[in-house]
């Protein structure tokens, strides 16, 4: 049985295309998901632009943030059954006994591989998905929001498991994308008071924002980060795909206050970091997540205290890639979601 499938086949600047593909065959600790959403996440646009920085096993089906049912197990699978809604978490291939995964933190482990570069992911009807990644979808959430678990978990990792926001904190969040906007909305669930900066093209993206009751600034955040005592805000979240977007981070964190990492950014930034050691700023990397992160989001989205829904700028069919693609590239919307046809 074939399905139609988008593949990012070269390192050339618009190497995606449809493709007829297999069903993938499955392994005794595997899972057969029957995809039936794909969110389309920053990094597969920067795959079809080719300005990544990841290496990438080419040709590869792209797309790891998605759901589906389980439609058949291998037979070392006892806790999963046939027609089980789940997400899937994106470490496809780790070392299990490596340190960090011993640890629980195998999103940081050496070996890791995921959905979308590593291995085939889910921008098709049915992606092959090791069983340990599973986490079951409560009924009540349908699967265009589902689908967005993984980078709701990006942004819990990254502001509530690596930032230190208490409540009351002046929080800024660089880049009105998906990851920007979620964390702005993490900050805010952590009791910050948030702000998230963009710039005039981003005119759309700030509105979604604004729609969460965040504070929107395009352009220079320095009057509102410092306003309160001149000092700066207190966490700065940098969720641009820039570098130089650091500096920016830098000028509006108050001494002692932290910078969080999320955005990749490949390019050199080209500029002093003598302000970090000068105010005492801690600066914190944040890189995916783990088991425990995507159960505290599933159950933020079942209580209706976590809504995704503002975000989706709407659902194509796989064969309409092209269009969620441009869409989301142009800033029209702030995620595109995949159907499979």
């Amino acid at each position: 049985m074939k399905s139609i499938a988008v593949v990012n086949y070269s390192a050339e600047k618009g190497s995606v295309e449809l493709r007829e593909i297999d069903k993938p065959e499955i392994g005794e600790d595997d899972v057969l998901l029957e995809v039936a959403n794909v969110g389309v996440c920053g990094s597969d646009l920067h795959q079809w632009t080719s300005d990544h920085s990841w290496a990438v096993n080419y040709p590869v089906v792209l797309g790891h943030e998605f759901g589906g049912n389980v439609a058949q197990l291998g037979k070392n699978v006892k806790s999963w059954k046939e027609g089980d809604r789940v997400v899937s978490e994106t470490a496809a291939i780790i070392n299990q006994n490596g340190a960090l995964s011993r640890q629980g933190f195998y999103n940081l482990d050496p070996d890791r591989k995921g959905f979308g570069y590593g291995v085939d992911g889910a921008m098709t009807r049915f992606v092959k998905v090791p069983a340990r990644l599973l986490h079951q979808v409560p009924d009540q959430v349908p699967f265009e929001q589902a689908c967005l678990t993984e980078p709701c978990s990006v942004a819990y990792n990254a502001v509530i498991m690596n930032s230190r926001i208490k409540p009351g904190d002046r929080v800024v969040v660089i880049g009105p994308g998906t990851i920007g906007i979620l964390s702005a909305v993490m900050a805010q669930l952590a009791g910050g008071d948030v702000a998230i900066i963009g710039l005039s093209q981003d005119q759309k993206r700030l509105a979604i924002a604004a729609s969460y009751g965040l504070k929107t600034i395009v352009g220079d955040a320095s009057t509102w980060a410092y306003e309160m005592d001149g000092l700066g805000a207190d966490c700065v979240i940098d969720a641009a795909g820039v570098s130089e977007t650091l500096k920016i981070a830098l000028d509006l964190v108050r001494p002692r206050g932290q910078i969080t990492k999320v955005g990749w950014g490949p390019k050199p930034f080209n500029f002093s970091m003598d302000p970090l050691v000068q105010k005492n700023v801690t600066l914190q990397g944040s890189f995916s997540h783990n088991w425990p992160v995507w159960e505290k989001v599933i159950g933020l989205m079942a209580s209706g205290k976590l809504d995704v829904k503002p975000i989706i700028g709407g659902v194509w069919k796989t064969s309409e890639w092209h269009e969620a693609f441009e869409k989301m590239h142009s800033g029209d919307v702030v995620k595109s979601v995949l159907k499979p046809d």
